[in-house]
């Protein structure tokens, strides 16, 4: 009866630990994808961070380019004489 209870013990142990195994190769697997995954994602928040910086600069000049527009179109109408318009209703 002893050896039954030894073998039984040794056995459970041997279940347990090869149980153990195969969820630490699984977790390490999943880690490593993890990882991975992170990577990509760093490498992506890079790229959207230079695209953001990209449309900054370009928002920055096409307000400046704006601007400009804008006090030329002021310029230009101070500078016109003023014409009454004629009213063509009788007509």
């Amino acid at each position: 009866m002893r050896k039954n209870t030894v073998l039984s013990l040794l056995f459970a142990l041997a279940l347990v630990l090869w149980m153990m195994g195969c969820e630490d190769t699984k977790a390490r697997q999943e880690n490593e994808q993890l990882k991975a995954h992170v990577a990509e994602l760093v490498k992506e928040i890079g790229n959207l961070q230079s695209r953001v910086d990209e449309l900054t600069q370009e928002n920055a000049a096409l307000k400046q380019e704006n601007d400009q527009l804008k006090s030329r179109a002021k310029t230009k109408k101070s500078k016109k004489s003023k014409h009454h318009r004629s009213s063509s209703s009788g007509q």
